[in-house]
């Protein structure tokens, strides 16, 4: 994730509140790498333009050359920004390999930074609710994590046997697995890899549901909408 700080006007509470909210999707598995850049003001950008309307001034009016069109740039009314620097990049690279998650924001700063005011559960209650949507068949489907291991394995119950697929997600900090029949597990293998966030075409929840019907396979809501697919949020499905 391409993450900023430092807009015009920003505060030090918003800045840390920023902060919570990316140590709680590192940690709910939203997000498996990112790294933070501090604003900067163009020229042809409409702060650049019209700094005024946002509360800061530029320090210049030089105009640099093709692809050099940043200005220097003075928020009087945000929080010194410079100074959140690496605090934020020692946090995020501690986050994106598992470490610190539960820690308090404090931490990662040599100077007394303000509480976060967000909720400690913000954004799991947030993914909580996303299980119970309806996306449009236009809506957007991307995964984030890596390929899960597909294993095959027979259930039986009261004299009846079937075939079903365990397919185990593993990030930086945990296992997750989930086993769905056999067919749809074999499918959902490969629709999590045209699903990667690594290929070039994005495709949509139509999309998904035309390759459900093209391999064959019945009652795809039944499928998609429950459990356990549902939960696949925690390792990076993500419908945008």
């Amino acid at each position: 994730a391409y993450l900023m700080y430092g807009f015009p006007t920003q505060t030090e509470q918003e800045t840390i509140d920023s902060l919570e909210m990316v140590r709680q999707m590192f940690a709910a598995g939203v997000l498996q790498s990112a790294f933070w850049h501090l604003f900067t003001m163009t020229m042809h950008s409409p702060i650049g333009m019209q700094p005024e309307k946002f509360k800061v001034k530029k320090q210049s009016a030089l105009v640099g050359a093709f692809a050099n069109n940043d200005l220097v740039h003075v928020d009087e009314t945000g929080a010194d920004h410079e100074v959140f620097a690496f605090g934020l990049k020692k946090s995020l690279f501690n986050y994106m390999h598992g470490i610190g998650l539960t820690d308090p924001l404090q931490k990662w700063f040599e100077f007394k930074v303000p509480k976060t005011t967000i909720a400690p559960d913000y954004i799991q209650k947030i993914l909580e609710q996303e299980m119970y949507t309806s996306p449009k068949p236009t809506a957007r489907i991307v995964y984030l994590g890596k390929p899960p291991i597909a294993e095959h394995f027979t259930k039986s119950k009261k004299g009846s046997s079937w075939e079903m697929t365990s397919l185990t997600f593993q990030d930086k900090r945990a296992k997750f697995s989930i086993s769905v029949p056999r067919a749809q597990g074999d499918w959902l293998v490969e629709m999590l890899k045209a699903l990667s966030i690594t290929n070039t075409k994005i495709l949509t929840l139509q999309d998904v549901m035309d390759s459900y019907a093209a391999a064959g396979l019945d009652d795809f809501e039944l499928l998609w909408d429950n459990k356990p697919v549902n939960t696949l949020h925690k390792v990076g499905l993500l419908k945008l």
